[in-house]
């Protein structure tokens, strides 16, 4: 009877507790955080708070955007070293710029769990969100802006995260900075409906298994998705546009799918696989590229079926002796340069598609045979090749080929707009 007459007691204590005002000031919010009781909600009010913060029970922080939380120049803006923790709807500016010390706007230790970090705006810090071994981190709906060191690689990342297990980094507006999103030695983390812009790898996977990385849109990356060293991942409804050097980067991958993802507009690789294997690539739509699609040092072992390739200036790469076949129960890719007729009208081209004949393979060994492709010799060759199937040098076969663009992908950028 006294445990419950103790804990009815203690009840309105707690509840009044629950809201704290904290007025902007030098230190005046960590002064708030050390006096709060766990489970306290600060309500910060406009104006700029100083002073590196350091959260270390559970608690949360909000305010509006005009409630300023500034590192000045020094380190991490907030540290974050418990569970249960939100922060929201807060502006978070000028950490340290030491990629040694990992200078962060909000840096979450392994004590982290379950944090929850929405609705703020990040600026002037070197690496936005660092997530260091919490699990189950929820980072969303937040706009970070990197920096714009004219050296990339001396910028921190809009969202890094380590050793974490069960995060969801969803609906955030990344700019500028190194990578937007760089996971490394994690499992089990889900990445949507993000907008990356202006970065090297708008999403960068390495040794990061069973995950997902769904309708993302990538604008002016230099690479869009690069996957390297990790298997189990689902890549799907993503886009990318702009890329500057590939829209799919597939290194050391295996076992994963990748459905329904667009790359578009003057990249130089729409998708480059090196050494991946057991990778299913279905319904994907590559346009205007360079190079459609180019695979080497093995990556032989992967299923292409139903996948559009338009207008790619060369749309496989391959070298090498193997015969590659490119269908999948009895549906190949749709290729638009393949001339083939479908005379029977079922919706299959009469004859198997071979993109890669033996006049592709002396250009990529020897560019500067380019001079020559329009000369009588090259036309012999490419005439004597079409007549003569063994003389051909091995390479991509699409017994299958698609005579009309699958609906799938024609849909898929409408739907992530």
């Amino acid at each position: 009877m006294l445990v419950v007459v103790l804990g009815v007691a203690f009840l309105p204590s707690i509840s009044k507790a629950q809201t704290i005002t904290v007025e902007a000031g030098d230190d005046t919010l960590q002064s708030a955080i050390d006096k709060a009781p766990m489970g306290a909600t600060l309500l910060l009010q406009p104006g700029i708070f100083t002073g590196t913060v350091v959260v270390n029970k559970p608690l949360m922080l909000t305010g509006q955007l005009t409630s300023i939380l500034d590192g000045g120049g020094k380190g991490h803006v907030v540290l974050v070293d418990a569970p249960e923790v939100v922060i929201s709807d807060l502006s978070i500016m000028h950490s340290g710029d030491s990629l040694a010390t990992e200078d962060s706007g909000i840096f979450v230790t392994d004590k982290g769990d379950n944090i929850l970090i929405e609705n703020n705006h990040f600026e002037n810090n070197l690496i936005g969100v660092y997530l260091k071994g919490p699990e189950k981190a929820l980072v969303r709906n937040n706009i970070v802006l990197g920096s714009l060191n004219p050296h990339m690689n001396d910028r921190g990342n809009s969202i890094h995260i380590w050793n974490s297990t069960g995060s969801v980094i969803e609906k955030n507006h990344l700019v500028h900075g190194r990578d937007g999103i760089y996971v490394t030695t994690s499992r089990d983390n889900v990445f949507r409906e993000n907008l990356i812009e202006d970065m090297r790898f708008a999403i960068h996977y390495m040794y990061t298994n069973n995950s997902q990385v769904i309708g993302n849109r990538s604008v002016d990356n230099h690479t869009a998705y690069a996957l390297m060293f990790s298997e189990k991942i689902e890549v799907s409804d993503n886009v990318s546009e702009s890329s500057r050097d590939r829209g799919l980067l597939l290194n050391f991958v295996n076992y994963s799918s990748f459905n329904r993802n667009v790359v578009r507009g003057g990249t130089d690789k729409c998708v480059f696989i090196y050494n991946a294997n057991f990778n299913q690539f279905d319904s994907n739509y590559f346009e205007a590229c360079n190079i459609g699609i180019h695979f080497t040092a093995g990556s032989a072992h992967n299923t292409i079926a139903r996948n559009a390739f338009v207008d790619n200036r060369n749309q496989v790469k391959y070298i090498g002796t193997r015969h590659i076949e490119w269908s999948d129960n009895g549906e190949g890719n749709y290729w638009s340069d393949n001339p083939a007729f479908d005379l029977d009208n079922n919706g299959i081209a009469d004859v198997p598609y071979q993109p890669n004949d033996l006049v592709d393979q002396i250009v990529w060994r020897y560019p500067l045979a380019k001079l020559l492709l329009n000369s009588p010799a090259t036309q012999l060759l490419k005439w004597a090749q079409s007549e003569f199937p063994l003389l051909h040098p091995g390479g991509v076969i699409d017994s299958a080929a698609l005579m009309k663009i699958p609906t799938v992908n024609i849909d898929v950028p409408r739907v992530i707009q």
